[in-house]
C-alpha cells in the first residue's frame, strides 16, 4: 500500500444530490421538500426548541436552585482535617499551602467533626471556629487569635 492509492472505500463518497434538475432527475420541482407549508420555503424552519406557539417545556417548568457566588470563597474545615495538618500554628496561608482548603478560599471555618489532640493556634483574620470546635481546640491546649 502506498500513501498515493489510498482511496476510500467503495460506496463511501457519494456524489452531492443535485436538486431541482427536472422532473427526471428525481428531486425536481419542489426538490424533495413536499408542497408548500413552512418547510417548503427557503429558510423556513423554527428555532430549536420552538413547540409550534405553544408555551415551550423550558417556559413551563419552575425555576429551581441558586448558586452562591461566595461559595468559592467559603471554607470548611473539620477538626480531623486539622489533625492532619503538621504545623502548630494554623494561618489561612499555611492551609493553602497544605491543600486543607481550596486556594481560592478567603474564610474558613473550622467545625466540630472529629477530634483533637494537638495544641493548634488559630491565628488571622480569615479563620474562624464554631463554639463546638473552639472548646475542642482550647481543652486540647490551644486558642484562636484574631
Amino acid at each position: 500500500m502506498r500513501l498515493n492509492t489510498i482511496k476510500p472505500a467503495a460506496g463511501a463518497k457519494r456524489p452531492r444530490l443535485r436538486v431541482g434538475r427536472g422532473a427526471s432527475a428525481g428531486q425536481g420541482k419542489t426538490c424533495g421538500r413536499g408542497v408548500k407549508g413552512q418547510r417548503a420555503r427557503k429558510g423556513g424552519y423554527h428555532k430549536t426548541g420552538f413547540e409550534g406557539g405553544q408555551m415551550p417545556l423550558q417556559r413551563r417548568l419552575p425555576k429551581v436552585g441558586f448558586r452562591s457566588a461566595m461559595k468559592a470563597t467559603r471554607a470548611e474545615l473539620t477538626l480531623s482535617d486539622l489533625m492532619r495538618f503538621a504545623d502548630s500554628e494554623v494561618t489561612l496561608e499555611k492551609l493553602i499551602l497544605a491543600n486543607l482548603v481550596p486556594a481560592q478560599a478567603k474564610l474558613v471555618k473550622v467545625i466540630l467533626s472529629g477530634s483533637v489532640t494537638k495544641a493548634y493556634t488559630l491565628k488571622g483574620p480569615g479563620i474562624a471556629a464554631t463554639k463546638g470546635a473552639k472548646s475542642a481546640i482550647e481543652a486540647a491546649g490551644g486558642r484562636l487569635e484574631g
